[in-house]
């Protein structure tokens, strides 16, 4: 096991490590080793293209003076649409579920994309979106690509434009995505 280099915050940095989709050298942290398992889970388990998978887009917020940057872990885009976004946060799946929702209703500004996954890398909630639903439980959830590609000719693509909607979505992630370290401060990694 690797003795860590540093500490900031309450994340422990062991150096550094290589995306498993992008080949970008990204800090190594716990977290990010959660993460990029659940990205070598959906290539070498579920079938998913690594062309298919987009890792870290963001959304960035700004209420009461709040700066808020939401980082979507994965986006799973089949045949030209995004299909579902995938959120990791260790502990409880309930209290990431209204968040991966208003993130996958603002995230594409052409349609509100149909579901959303949202795992601490033990357990899994697949989402639906428009309704904010839990449609399934279990790391088996999340679609494998044969199940995706059924879900994408069913998917319903429709328009998330209304502003008071979209703000509303805003919102939701400023609140619930601010990191506040133990310390009252905003963690932010090296």
């Amino acid at each position: 096991m690797a003795i860590p280099q540093s500490t900031h915050g309450h994340h422990i940095v062991y150096g550094a490590l290589n995306d498993y989709l992008t080949g970008e050298e990204l800090p190594d942290t716990d977290d990010e080793r959660v993460r990029q398992q659940m990205a070598r889970l959906l290539v070498e388990e579920r079938g998913y293209k690594k062309e298919e998978l987009e890792p870290r887009l963001a959304i960035e917020t700004r209420f009461n003076a709040i700066f808020v940057r939401s980082v979507i872990d994965l986006t799973v885009r089949i045949e030209g649409k995004r299909l579902f976004i995938l959120r990791y946060g260790p502990g409880s799946l309930v209290t990431r579920e209204k968040s991966t929702v208003a993130a996958a209703r603002i995230l594409e500004p052409d349609y509100r994309i149909p579901f959303g996954v949202v795992t601490n890398g033990r357990d899994a909630e697949f989402l639906e979106t428009g309704r904010g639903v839990v449609l399934a439980t279990g790391m088996e959830a999340i679609p494998d690509r044969i199940r995706a590609g059924v879900l994408r000719k069913e998917a319903v693509f429709e328009p998330y434009r209304d502003p008071g909607l979209r703000e509303k979505a805003m919102r939701i992630l400023n609140t619930f995505d601010l990191e506040v370290c133990c310390r009252g401060n905003s963690c932010k990694l090296p």
